[in-house]
């Protein structure tokens, strides 16, 4: 099921080469790789360079499109993200953002997410992104198994007008163990799941 609001001529912009149910089997082994063989971009850490990347990476036996920057508009909901035609100005002044303190972080994950560069994927590949900054930044992580799928989503709905609920709920569940293989697989174990994608177990694959 979508979770966005495609037009029918939409529809056929994502190019899916799988449907979701082996989506969610195959970039969960890409998302286990991007841990175990440690080949995340290091140097770009923060910058969309890095999430596009991320996004390639997960999403290449998925996607046609993985890595590629939408050029159509798209919402969810009430939401409208980032017009397709703002959208590469818009990602070089939230690669610019500053990382010094947790607020900063928590505020560059914000304008990523409003931006919501692209047709799918943006929610798990900006986690993984995030925490990559906060490892860099403060050597901390998230440790999504803590956070509740509920608080989340309602937290990130309202973000763009109030960063606070979600700084705070973050906040709350971070932890100094960044080179913990279960804290990472616990955590893309939980992002799967904010995305009602829970059919594999991260850890038996």
């Amino acid at each position: 099921m979508n979770k966005y609001n495609f037009t029918e001529t939409d529809k056929t912009i994502l190019k899916r080469l799988v449907d979701e149910k082996e989506e969610e089997y195959l970039s969960k082994k890409r998302a286990k790789d991007l841990f175990e063989k440690d080949i995340l971009l290091k140097a770009d850490l923060g910058t969309f360079k890095s999430l596009q990347a991320i996004h390639k990476y997960l999403f290449q036996d998925c996607f046609e499109t993985a890595g590629l920057v939408r050029k159509h508009d798209i919402r969810k909901g009430d939401t409208l993200f980032c017009k397709a035609m703002y959208l590469e100005d818009n990602l070089r002044t939230v690669s610019n953002m500053k990382e010094d303190t947790f607020e900063d972080i928590i505020e560059k994950y914000v304008e990523m997410n409003i931006a919501h560069p692209f047709r799918e994927g943006n929610g798990r590949a900006t986690r993984i992104w995030l925490d990559q900054i906060l490892k860099k930044s403060l050597k901390k992580c998230v440790d999504w198994s803590k956070v509740d799928k509920s608080e989340y989503l309602s937290a990130m709905e309202r973000s763009p007008v109030n960063q606070l609920e979600i700084q705070e709920l973050l906040r709350h569940n971070l932890t100094d163990q960044i080179e913990d293989r279960e804290v990472y697989m616990k955590g893309i174990q939980a992002s799967y799941q904010y995305e009602d994608m829970d059919d594999y177990d991260v850890h038996t694959l």
